[in-house]
């Protein structure tokens, strides 16, 4: 079951923990230009928390979900993070979207010593140096632009811009596609920055349009690159266009023209979601359908059931009683599991659960990919 905010628990020995509710903590983008991320990313992990509450629970308590928007604003974020630790008094935090706030909220949990599951994010700054609160599902950001970068090249394209968003994650991007071509003896014919949740990127086209690429490489969300794309293909650029996961394929595919969809590259950091061979997505479609009402795939949800899934283990392993400090020591400690085949890896010395990247396609007019 999930609750809006403004529910808090009452006292207990450990937050979060009644006689029958663990209650978890999201911040993430429900609202505004980049609200679709944090929407599909709830969807999925709803699915996954629906269908274990149903089957019982964690130890005969039920997940209790309290979730605050922060429209992708690191402002918000922080404000957020305070009320749900100190105001809703949640046991753990979980999912929340993006780099900067994330960043943002980084302060606090390092304070409490709250326990962070599966953050939508790939950035280094809760990766290195190892943070023992975080826990990172997805692949890095400097994995997936190595993947990105690796295609570019491999199919003869050197001349390689970079469009990154003006802030902690962009920052991460850029050092992740500098890294990535230095390695080939390259270095980005253009840079251009763009602002988070604008649409205005004029400037930016402008400038990579000059460089003549023939590949761009963009670190941004769904509405700013839509819009880069757009000023791009009108300026005359041909570049082959490529994101990592973060700008929602999805959530991409409705903010482009027909027009302008064929051939945009974009990395993932789950497996194909319409891909029933693979048992964990046959499961995935399966918690969908029964337990949430918008049934549709993609692959931003499909990482939020993934994470949900992750935190549900941690959960269990914790044990009947559980605090904070026993849910990261199980988490420490799962090791390798396979969840239907993606596997995950957890330990002491590394918080990095997946490394697994794939490169996916936008073909024809019609939003469908290829990988």
């Amino acid at each position: 079951m999930a609750l809006s905010q403004g529910w808090a628990a009452a006292e207990a020995a450990t937050p979060g923990i009644g006689p029958r509710s663990i209650l978890i903590g999201q911040s993430a983008a429900f609202s505004g230009p980049s609200g679709e991320l944090g929407r599909e990313f709830r969807k999925g992990a709803h699915a996954a928390i629906n269908e274990v509450n149903s089957q019982g629970g964690i130890h005969g308590r039920q997940i209790v979900m309290i979730y605050r928007d922060d429209r992708y604003e690191p402002d918000l974020a922080r404000r957020n993070t305070q009320m749900l630790i100190q105001g809703d008094k949640v046991f753990a935090l979980f999912g929340y979207v993006g780099t900067p706030t994330v960043k943002a909220a980084l302060p606090l949990i390092n304070q409490t010593g709250i326990p962070l599951i599966g953050p939508l994010t790939g950035a280094q700054i809760i990766r290195n140096p190892l943070n023992r609160l975080i826990f990172n599902v997805r692949a890095s950001y400097h994995q997936e632009i190595e993947a990105i970068v690796n295609y570019f090249v491999r199919f003869g394209r050197s001349a390689i811009a970079v469009a990154y968003q003006n802030d902690a994650y962009g920052q991460d991007g850029l050092a992740g596609a500098v890294q990535a071509l230095r390695k080939r003896n390259l270095q980005p014919v253009a840079t251009a920055r763009v602002e988070r949740n604008s649409a205005d990127t004029n400037g930016a086209a402008r400038l990579i349009a000059l460089a003549k690429p023939d590949a761009v490489l963009m670190i941004s969300s769904y509405g700013t690159v839509a819009s880069l794309i757009q000023n791009l293909r009108k300026r005359g650029s041909d570049a082959q266009m490529a994101s990592v996961s973060f700008v929602g394929s999805n959530a991409l595919v409705r903010a482009l023209p027909a027009s302008m969809r064929h051939g945009i590259g974009i990395s993932q950091v789950v497996p194909y979601p319409w891909n029933v061979r693979v048992p964990l997505v046959r499961d995935y479609q399966k918690s969908l359908r029964r337990h949430v009402s918008d049934g549709t795939q993609g692959f931003t949800s499909l990482e939020g059931y993934l994470a949900a899934k992750v935190l549900i283990q941690g959960l269990k392993r914790a044990g009947p009683e559980p605090t904070r400090e026993t849910l990261i020591q199980a988490l420490e400690r799962m090791g390798t599991v396979d969840l239907g085949g993606y596997q995950l890896r957890l330990s002491e010395r590394s918080h990095s659960g997946s490394d697994f990247v794939e490169m996916t396609f936008l073909i024809g007019r019609d939003g469908a990919f290829i990988h």
